[in-house]
């Protein structure tokens, strides 16, 4: 079932969201050669529940397996998404997905940014670069009257025009009261097709890329999703409400931005 929100539940929504993208911004200060992912994951907890919220995907329940055991899923090079902070330095060239979700005042907030860790390779740059304007693609083709598919197609015709993977067994998804709602928001799909978008639908796009085969496969685990190929993935993921019959971004990347990561 899919709830639309009311324009009271929309504000809420982005009160949630900013603090994710605020949360981000204090993780990218930290991103260098030699620090840990798990250092990673304590300084966004901290700062979540310094700032009255509830980090979502600690404790986050697991059909195939144990529950999340961190703030953050931390998602180095092949990792694609859901990677587990853990005490292995980042080093010089990494990139790495975080990706954050915060329970504020009862409303849910997901983003997601791809880090470089010092200077990567100009072909892991162009990886990034797509995939981050693949997500405003299929922002910007989230109007009123559009359709979901419309969304996958313009993240899909992108990605694919550049010549990269893009990952099928993960999507995008309905936000709200809960972290995961209805409807299922793919990075691949047909113009026309799929559900309806209207006023108050409140989804996460969130463009999975890959630099080789868009094939994956879960690490031992059960969290953990690598690319077959082990080439690098990129994962960059906004909240947005339809909000006037147009995309309202909720989540912000401007204090990552001013980083100049």
């Amino acid at each position: 079932m899919i709830f639309l929100k009311t324009e009271d539940e929309i504000e809420l929504m982005r009160k949630a969201n900013l603090l994710v993208g605020s949360t981000l911004a204090e993780i990218g200060k930290a991103i260098r050669p030699g620090v840990t992912t798990k250092q990673l994951d304590k300084i966004a907890e901290e700062f979540i529940r310094d700032h009255g919220a509830v980090p979502t995907f600690k404790g986050f329940p697991n059909p195939y397996g144990p529950e999340f055991p961190a703030s953050i899923c931390t998602s180095v090079n092949e990792q694609v998404v859901h990677g587990i902070p853990n005490d292995e330095p980042l080093r010089e060239g990494d990139i790495v997905s975080v990706d954050c979700g915060t329970l504020l005042e009862g409303f849910n907030g997901d983003s997601a940014y791809t880090f470089m860790v010092g200077e990567v390779s100009d072909e892991v740059k162009n990886l990034l670069r797509v995939t981050k304007e693949a997500l405003y693609k299929g922002i910007e083709t989230s109007f009123a009257g559009k359709r979901i598919g419309d969304i996958g197609y313009a993240v899909q015709q992108h990605c694919e025009g550049n010549g990269y993977g893009v990952v099928r067994e993960f999507v995008g998804h309905g936000i709200g009261k809960e972290m995961h709602e209805d409807p299922a928001v793919p990075n691949y799909g047909k113009r026309g097709d799929g559900k309806m978008i209207k006023n108050g639908l409140c989804i996460a796009i969130e463009p999975m890329i890959t630099m080789g085969t868009y094939e994956v496969f879960m690490l031992p685990d059960k969290w953990t999703i690598i690319t077959r190929d082990r080439k690098p993935a990129a994962h960059f993921e906004h909240t947005i409400a339809i909000h006037h019959g147009k995309p309202d971004i909720l989540s912000s990347f401007e204090e990552i931005e001013k980083l100049g990561v």
